[in-house]
């Protein structure tokens, strides 16, 4: 199966036009049967673990099955709307420890926020779990959770968080952790050096603030840089390259406007705060992205790859000397929204599709003739 993106520069505050090679590819069906898979996270030794938003940590063998009954010991999670559970991510000593990390929306309707619990996989359930962080303050209703985790080479990890959606004026609070990222140990506690940590008016915690719902996190090795991307409103989705202690805007400075089509903000930049280094707007609904580090698709390293939603694609940022100079739409045939895009251990991109019967895709070099 051959298919061919297309150069997407024209609203996304690119100016530099870029060629794609066209590559080919195949799309297969991995597993199916997930209900609005969110994650997944690749085992040692094969199988990988999916979780599926309302509540389950499923296991897919190293043969592609499915298996029926959920992982057992997966904390209690609050599931409606956005909420449920989000990411699952294998601790950096997982082979020896067994450690895992779960993100979920907790609490109820009229009081419910983000929190991070790490648990033992002991076979077929987790066992020895806690809670290492609660997001501040608990709110209501069923929006902008963020929930993406990755681990950073000093033994620390951020944690994107979302701004509740109707309190986004908080996200320009620091005395609180709503449309932050937040940095932690490895056990929950706060790093020394956090940029926040000698603020008494602010959260320990903060790593940065301005956010209005963080969908995905990449640490780029390579170049030593951590890069989040999160939701706009209506066009403003925005790619970062975070500085630690910076201010990212929302929701004084932003591309999007209102769902009413009412202005946000007369300000698309201000003194004060970090500009994105590209944004989508109209929106494609950013969810999750991947560094391309494999071997399978030589033409694809060292690109970032970003799943959406409502675009149903996935685009292919173009990088050159770390600088984005492009875009790709691919896969746009699947028809599908795309929650998660990930590259596997065997150098396939893996995706998930949001869907009530969701599915894990891996994409591969297609067969040859």
């Amino acid at each position: 199966m051959r298919r061919f993106g297309h150069i997407l520069l024209a609203a996304t505050g690119l100016s530099v036009c870029a060629m794609a090679l066209a590559v080919d590819y195949r799309v297969e069906t991995l597993a199916e049967g997930l209900e609005h898979p969110w994650s997944l996270a690749f085992l040692p030794g094969d199988g990988m673990l999916v979780t599926e938003r309302a509540g389950r940590l499923r296991l897919i063998e190293a043969d592609g099955a499915l298996r029926e009954a959920p992982i057992a010991g997966v904390p209690e999670v609050f599931v409606g709307g956005q909420a449920g559970l989000f990411e699952v991510a294998l601790a950096p000593d997982h082979a020896d420890s067994g450690l895992v990390y779960l993100s979920y929306a907790c609490g109820t309707l009229a009081a419910n926020t983000t929190c991070l619990d790490r648990a033992r996989l002991d076979g077929q359930r987790l066992v020895e779990r806690e809670t290492l962080f609660r997001a501040v303050p608990d709110k209501q209703g069923r929006s902008h959770y963020g929930g993406r985790l990755t681990f950073l080479p000093d033994d620390t990890l951020v944690l994107g968080l979302g701004d509740g959606f109707d309190y986004r004026e908080q996200a320009q609070n620091p005395a609180n952790h709503l449309g932050s990222l937040v940095r932690l140990n490895l056990d929950g506690s706060v790093p020394d050096d956090n940029p926040f940590v000698d603020d008494s008016e602010a959260r320990a915690e903060l790593y940065s603030i301005g956010h209005r719902n963080i969908q995905g996190i990449v640490f780029d090795t390579t170049r030593s840089e951590l890069l989040i991307h999160e939701h706009g409103p209506r066009g403003g989705d925005e790619l970062n390259r975070i500085i630690p202690g910076a201010n990212y805007g929302w929701p004084l400075v932003t591309h999007g406007v209102d769902y009413t089509g009412a202005r946000v903000t007369p300000f698309t930049e201000l003194p004060g705060f970090e500009s994105p280094l590209l944004h989508w707007t109209p929106s494609i609904a950013p969810s999750g992205m991947t560094l391309y580090d494999g071997k399978a698709f030589p033409e694809w390293r060292g690109d970032l790859f970003v799943s959406a939603l409502v675009a149903r694609q996935v685009h292919r940022l173009i990088r050159e000397d770390g600088e984005i100079v492009g875009q790709e739409a691919l896969f746009t045939e699947l028809g599908e929204r795309i929650r998660d895009v990930r590259t596997g251990p065997d150098g396939a991109l893996y995706l998930l599709t949001d869907s009530a019967k969701g599915r894990v895709l891996r994409v591969v070099p297609p067969s040859p003739p």
